[in-house]
């Protein structure tokens, strides 16, 4: 009978939990207008809130180091939403052109191989990457749109941030007071060092792609950077969907002659590898590594709730998340269980004779 009633109790707290995460997720899918540019903001901060106090300690006012932070801000997010929308556009313009040219490769393969009909035949390539690219600028022009609601939020949160540590210390007993603050303040610095390691990592991707691509004379070589810089925050399958596109344009845009395609692919492939298995280890380091069912799992998530923007930020936010598990002692088997495990198995080897 006792038996009977722990499976009971076991089963209730699991159908809880799952009504629980079906809840969360609908008021996460429905509040996205607010709680999006809000989560943009909060992470925002993290970097921005260390150049604020490092500003500040040089006598800067903090009133004039946010309002000339949010001036950059907005300045950078209005030359951004002029780029996409100037490629979007040539992007759309020369659509037609290649598709005449991926027509005639189609088909000149099709007569070398003595192929009668093209399965890829009744497919119209134009409108599924005129669709594509709506979405796709759709998704980023969001970001943009929300941009006003974003620095609003980003400033009452850097404001706030001198005046927290105080009133956690006036709101907790002594020790616990401490406790929390140094807590606070571990797990802020190790965000902010991610979010900037990750930064710079994506921008020096981003980089790299678009100058070997200038120097191959691919088409929209500054589009193909932008897009691997972004994608970049996304591990592995990022940079494979923003490898394939400038690869099978330079295939196109050079055929019959196949080796800028070949030089592309090479180029590119390098780029990922240096940049994923020797750099970003070097930068980000062990601490931060997430188990790569978690990034599944969180890619999966965000992006189903959010879309685009979702999936830029999932990896983001499940390290943000580790990283708050591992200080805290009731949650810090959930920030070992979202890791990879590697700093364990190698302590294990260690140990043994």
């Amino acid at each position: 009978m006792d038996s009977l009633t722990h499976n009971k109790d076991r089963l209730t707290h699991f159908l809880l939990a799952v009504i629980a995460i079906v809840a969360v997720g609908l008021v996460l899918k429905f509040s996205k207008p607010v709680i999006l540019p809000l989560l943009i903001a909060w992470l925002l901060s993290f970097v921005f809130g260390a150049a604020v106090d490092l500003m500040a300690r040089y006598r800067i006012p903090r009133t004039l180091t946010i309002f000339l932070m949010l001036v950059t801000l907005f300045g950078v997010g209005y030359v951004g939403s002029v780029f996409l929308t100037s490629q979007v556009s040539s992007i759309a313009r020369a659509l037609p052109r290649y598709q005449e040219r991926f027509v005639l490769i189609v088909g000149d393969i099709l007569t070398r191989f003595d192929i009668a009909a093209s399965p890829l035949a009744d497919v119209n390539w134009r409108r599924a990457l005129e669709g594509f690219l709506v979405s796709v600028s759709g998704s980023l022009l969001s970001i943009l749109m929300n941009l006003v609601l974003v620095l609003a939020f980003m400033v009452f949160i850097l404001m706030g941030q001198p005046r927290l540590g105080a009133k956690i210390k006036h709101a907790f007993p002594g020790e616990l007071a401490q406790r929390i603050v140094s807590t606070k303040d571990f797990v802020s610095s190790q965000i902010t060092r991610y979010l900037s390691a990750q930064f710079l990592i994506s921008l020096a991707t981003g980089l790299l792609v678009w100058l070997a691509l200038t120097l191959l004379e691919i088409d929209f070589a500054l589009t193909w950077g932008a897009l691997a810089f972004f994608l970049n925050f996304v591990p592995t399958i990022g940079s494979i969907i923003a490898s394939v596109p400038p690869i099978l344009l330079a295939f196109i845009q050079f055929y019959p002659n196949i080796l800028h395609g070949v030089l592309t692919l090479v180029a590119l492939v390098l780029i990922q590898n240096i940049i994923g298995t020797v750099i970003s280890p070097k930068v980000l380091g062990d601490r931060l590594d997430l188990s790569p069912i978690v990034v599944l799992g969180s890619l999966l998530f965000w992006g189903l709730l959010w879309g685009v923007v979702g999936a830029l930020l999932s990896v983001v936010l499940a390290s943000a998340i580790k990283i708050v598990c591992d200080q805290i002692d009731l949650l810090r088997p959930v920030g070992v269980m979202m890791g990879s495990g590697k700093k364990f198995q190698s302590g294990g080897r260690d140990e043994e004779p």
